[in-house]
């Protein structure tokens, strides 16, 4: 089988030698994957996207960094190294990237889980480019053309370290209206596809992903160890999944004996999907879904004076811009007292953040102000991060974090 002659790039990139200001100088040395456009001082040439830029010390005219060059985003240059060490920038080089990040992923690989994230952007070295396996299916997603010149040897090295015999391309929305390619986005460039809905296992639990139309790459992979914990601890107990999507923890919690499952989601669409990824599995309690706008969704819920035995809020992201942040702080801190009202005695209450601006301590701390207000007793069981297939590499990439309240009334 061969690649589609869609991947293949006819523009060479230019070798570009870059100078930055003191700031952006020290955050290549520190190791970090982004130079802004405030921090260039100088360029020697006129520079296109996916030039490769060569990152010259200020002083010593020494090169102190590699990364490819992005003449549509803020986010200038996407670092590929750092370091004063020679490196070339080949097939060799990615290819290196590629096996290292695998490595990484062994011992999820060694679980009853066939779907895994290959490829994690900066926190793996590929700024902007995200691989994800679904069984054996490889979904790759870019969010850059920086990846254009170098994508042919790319895909050809994750296909074959992921041994895939399907490779699906989709694109960010910036991608899918640039003319500077002929991919479509959900594009099949590798193998043959049946069907866009592909079946996958999850710590021994049946999944399915529409990998040509779904949301991201099809699924949302980062939260599959909270997935498999909320489900160990929700047999024979009633489980509220807000923010549900696909049904990630509601069909976790069903598989693992759960009695009683409600998935509540504002797509109706989702919630079917759901529905259908529970009955890939046997299990005997009864799942139940609610569409809706989870805030007055859960409002209602509360009057009605219903609660649950386990309760799992994973919101999409709220602060997705600098200017968000203060919002989001309130809807998180809502969302924490909407649902230690509908978790029951001694129940568990699970509540998830993935907004990056909205670092860790500070989620933390006010689901702490929040559940400390009320007159019941609680400890934090368990916090948690990203899974072993989404490592960090960089402040920024830590977006995740869950916090798992048992109430000790």
């Amino acid at each position: 089988m061969q690649f589609s002659k869609n991947i293949k790039y006819t523009s060479i990139p230019n070798r570009i030698a870059v100078k930055l200001n003191a700031k952006g100088e020290q955050f290549v040395l520190k190791g970090h994957p982004w130079v802004f456009s405030n921090s260039i001082t100088k360029i020697n040439t006129d520079a296109k996207t996916g030039d490769l830029a060569i990152i010259f010390s200020k002083n010593k005219n020494r090169v102190i960094g590699l990364g490819l060059y992005d003449a549509n985003s803020p986010i200038r240059i996407k670092m590929l190294h750092s370091g004063i060490e020679k490196v070339e920038i080949n097939s060799e080089f990615f290819q290196n990237n590629i096996k290292e990040a695998f490595k990484k992923r062994q011992t999820l690989l060694k679980t009853n889980t066939n779907s895994y994230r290959l490829i994690f952007g900066e926190n793996d070295g590929f700024p902007g480019l995200i691989a994800d396996v679904y069984a054996s299916v490889l979904v790759v997603k870019i969010y850059s053309e920086i990846w254009l010149p170098y994508l042919e040897p790319i895909l050809e090295s994750l296909q074959h370290t992921s041994n895939a015999k399907t490779v699906v391309i989709r694109l960010s929305r910036g991608l899918e209206n640039s003319k500077s390619h002929q991919l479509k986005n959900g594009e099949v460039v590798y193998g043959t596809l049946e069907n866009e809905v592909v079946a996958f296992v999850e710590h021994g639990v049946n999944f399915s992903a529409n990998v040509i139309k779904g949301h991201k790459t099809g699924y949302f992979l980062d939260h599959r160890a909270n997935r498999k914990q909320v489900g160990e601890w929700s047999k024979g107990k009633t489980v509220l999944d807000v923010f549900s999507y696909a049904g990630g923890f509601s069909v976790h919690a069903l598989a693992n004996g759960a009695k009683e499952v409600t998935s509540l989601d504002i797509s109706k669409q989702a919630l079917e999907i759901a529905v259908q990824n529970g009955r890939l599995n046997s299990y005997s309690g009864t799942h139940k879904t609610i569409a809706g706008d989870a805030f007055k969704e859960l409002k209602k819920l509360i009057n009605t004076k219903v609660t649950f035995d386990v309760v799992v809020i994973d919101p999409p992201s709220f602060a997705k811009q600098a200017s968000e942040i203060e919002l989001a702080k309130k809807k998180y801190a809502q969302l924490a007292k909407l649902g230690e009202q509908l978790t029951a005695k001694n129940g568990l209450l699970v509540l998830a953040s993935c907004s990056s601006r909205v670092v860790s301590q500070t989620f933390f701390d006010i689901n702490n102000e929040v559940l400390s207000s009320k007159n019941r007793p609680y400890t934090l069981k368990l916090k948690t991060q990203h899974d072993v297939d989404h490592p960090i590499g960089f402040p920024e990439g830590a977006y995740l974090k869950s916090g798992y309240y048992r109430f000790l009334d």
